[in-house]
């Protein structure tokens, strides 16, 4: 009989996780001025770190990997340090934290890049609707079609952000290679036309994720590196003419790598058109043979049987984690969870990030 549930153990390489209860990535725009991580930060992570896993929101690998205002970066030492009294924090606390490496690609505009310049993609194909800025929406831009030599800039750049996230006591990293991100732009034909070697068929548009996997497990044990993919996620103007096969090829190459986890986002956070809302994620978690955490719409009953059935190994949850720093704790208690504020999930202050009442208050 499988007694494994939300709360048993799972040993994710060298780190014991108390539980299978993961805090997923959120980007919440409270960075301070120069994206650099902040006092009020390090409370936020530090308040959720009874979760079995924090994954933390994206930071952004480079300044031209940004896309977004208030974003936190790990590029630099004052992004370091910031980040290094976080998970000084969580570890104090006995939780285990997972940063999440980000470059947006087009998914940004030239008032977030260095003096001015193009946001870059793997085609010169400008997505829909506007780029959030410091001076409000702006409509996204024609990016700048990377040249392959611009390519392997950007994959050292994945490496070097590595070495800092192990430098700032990071328990691993995760490979942000989901929703319409720079890396999910090469991946789907729908925003790469390319004819060289990272365009056409699964095998090339692959070419530059796994050419991160290597420059990334090449300075850290591929036991604290995680990945994430979102098949279907139609968000940031994503579509791909056959994602069963784009995805199953990428797992298959994952496999050997033997990465920590898999981590998929099951479904899309835009409305999808019709015909495309068909795909098999229990075959695509088949044929990994690692950890695989699931992503989506979970709540405490579907997660748990989600584990016990064997379907996951690990389960994420964004929002509830926004409103319920002890989610653990509720979970556990089977008690009500507070309501999440919509108004204060991206940029602000403290309130609504670190205010949300403990079951214990």
């Amino acid at each position: 009989m499988n007694s494994k549930d939300l709360f048993s153990p799972l040993q994710l390489g060298p780190s014991t996780l108390t539980n299978r209860i993961v805090m997923a990535p959120m980007t919440r725009n409270r960075a301070a001025e120069g994206n650099i991580p902040q006092e009020m930060n390090r409370l936020y992570y530090e308040q959720r770190a009874s979760a079995g896993l924090i994954i933390t929101e994206g930071a952004q690998i480079s300044p031209q990997g940004a896309g977004y205002p208030f974003t936190p970066g790990i590029y630099n030492d004052e992004q370091i340090l910031g980040w290094k009294k976080i998970t000084a924090a969580v570890h104090q606390k006995g939780g285990h934290i997972f940063i999440q490496l980000w470059h947006v690609g087009r998914i940004s505009h030239p008032s977030l890049q260095p003096d001015n310049a193009l946001p870059v993609a793997p085609s010169a194909i400008k997505p829909d609707g506007d780029a959030f800025t410091y001076n409000g929406p702006q409509p996204f831009v024609e990016p700048h079609a990377l040249e392959i030599s611009e390519i392997n800039n950007i994959v050292d750049d994945y490496q070097q952000a590595t070495r800092h996230a192990l430098n700032a006591g990071f328990d691993g990293v995760e490979i942000h290679a989901a929703n319409g991100y720079l890396i999910d732009q090469f991946l789907r034909n729908g925003s790469n036309n390319r004819t060289d070697e990272y365009g056409g068929p699964p095998e090339n548009r692959s070419r530059f994720l796994l050419q991160v996997l290597a420059a990334v497990t090449s300075v850290c044990d591929s036991q604290r590196v995680g990945i994430r993919l979102s098949p279907l996620n139609s968000f940031n103007s994503m579509r791909d003419s056959d994602p069963m096969t784009l995805f199953s090829y990428v797992v298959q190459q994952l496999k050997p790598l033997k990465l920590a986890y898999l981590h998929v986002l099951e479904g899309s956070m835009s409305p999808l058109p019709e015909g495309d809302e068909i795909f098999d994620y229990k075959k695509l978690a088949a044929l990994y043979d690692g950890i695989y955490m699931a992503n989506h719409g979970y709540d405490r009953q579907s997660a748990d049987e989600a584990i016990k059935s064997g379907t996951a190994d690990l389960v994420s949850f964004g929002i509830p984690y926004i409103a319920n720093p002890d989610l653990v704790e509720r979970f556990k208690a089977d008690a009500p969870l507070n309501a999440p504020d919509q108004a204060s999930f991206y940029g602000g202050d403290e309130t609504g990030y670190t205010d949300y009442p403990f079951l214990s208050s």
